[in-house]
C-alpha cells in the first residue's frame, strides 16, 4: 500500500514559519514575565526576598529614595542589587497627582504643585542616589501613582537619555514588537488569588506576550496586598513554568526588547 504524503502549500509556509518564530522570540522561550514591587517597603525585604532567592528568580524593586525602609535598612536594599535585583527609580518623594480620591497626597507631594523640572530633578537625584547603592549607571522607571504628566507635559519626554524603559500600571500585555518601552503596561496585583494571576501567566505564555506584574504589599505593609501563600504559589508556579518563560528585571527584559524591535524594523 502506497503512502500518501501531503505537502504543505507554499503559501502556509511563511505562516507557519512565522508563527513558530513568534513563540520562540523571547529568548527561546514563549513569554516573558517581570516581576516588580513597589515604593521599598520592609515587607519587600522580610517576605518578597526570601522567596525570590530562594527559587532564584530576579526582580526590579522600585525604589522611592526616601521611604522609610530605605532610611532605616539602606545596607538591606544594598545588598538585593548584589544578587542581582534590580533597583529601579520610583522618585524621591513619590509624588502624585491629589484631588478627590487621593486625600493622602500631601500638598507638598502633589504633582499639581510641581514644575517639570523638579519632577526632572527630583527623579535624577534618585538615579544619583540608586547609582552610589549599586553602581549602575543604567535602569528603568516606574511611574508613581501611574500619573505621567506635570500639568500637560509628559515629563518623561525629556527623559528618554536617563531610562532604558519606563513602567506604567494598565492592565494590559504585549507581543515584543507591540510593547512600547516608556509606557510599559502591568497587571497591579490587588489581594488577588493565585489563581486569578496563574490566568494572567497561562494568558501570557499562550499570546507570547510580555506580562509584567506589579506588587505593592507582600503579606502586609500596603493596602494593594497579595497574600503570602499566593505570592508564594504564583512564584512556585513561575519557577515550574521556566521551559517556557523568561523571567528576569525589567531592565534586562528591555535592552532586549529594544534590540529586537531594531531588527524588526531593519
Amino acid at each position: 500500500m502506497k503512502k500518501i504524503l501531503f505537502a504543505v502549500p507554499a503559501i502556509l509556509a511563511p505562516v507557519i514559519f512565522i508563527s513558530a518564530q513568534s513563540a520562540q522570540l523571547w529568548k527561546g522561550k514563549k513569554c516573558a514575565v517581570v516581576l516588580t514591587y513597589d515604593d521599598a517597603i520592609d515587607q519587600h525585604l522580610d517576605n518578597a526576598i526570601p522567596v525570590l532567592d530562594s527559587l532564584g528568580l530576579k526582580a526590579t524593586f522600585y525604589i522611592t529614595g526616601f521611604s522609610a525602609s530605605v532610611q532605616s535598612r539602606l545596607n538591606d536594599w544594598k545588598k538585593i542589587a548584589v544578587t542581582g535585583h534590580e533597583l529601579g527609580n520610583h522618585t524621591l518623594f513619590h509624588p502624585c497627582v491629589g484631588g478627590a480620591g487621593r486625600e493622602w497626597v500631601s500638598k507638598q507631594n502633589d504633582l499639581r504643585n510641581y514644575s517639570v523640572r523638579r519632577i526632572e530633578n527630583e527623579i535624577r537625584m534618585t538615579n544619583l542616589f540608586l547609582q552610589a547603592l549599586d553602581g549602575k549607571t543604567k535602569r528603568t522607571f516606574a511611574f508613581t501613582c501611574g500619573d505621567m504628566k506635570v500639568d500637560d507635559s509628559l515629563f518623561i519626554s525629556g527623559m528618554k537619555n536617563d531610562f532604558t524603559a519606563a513602567r506604567a500600571v494598565r492592565n494590559e500585555m504585549h507581543t515584543l514588537s507591540e510593547v512600547d518601552l516608556y509606557n510599559i503596561d502591568c497587571y497591579m496585583v490587588n489581594n488577588h488569588s493565585f489563581e486569578e494571576m496563574k490566568a494572567w501567566v497561562d494568558k501570557a505564555i499562550r499570546t507570547n506576550s510580555l506580562l509584567v506584574l506589579l506588587f505593592h504589599g507582600v503579606g502586609g505593609g500596603n493596602g494593594l496586598d497579595v497574600s503570602l501563600t499566593a505570592h508564594r504559589q504564583l512564584l512556585s508556579y513561575i519557577s515550574q513554568k521556566q521551559a517556557e518563560i523568561w523571567t528576569a528585571p525589567l531592565i534586562e527584559v528591555a535592552a532586549y526588547i529594544r534590540e529586537k524591535q531594531a531588527g524588526l524594523t531593519q
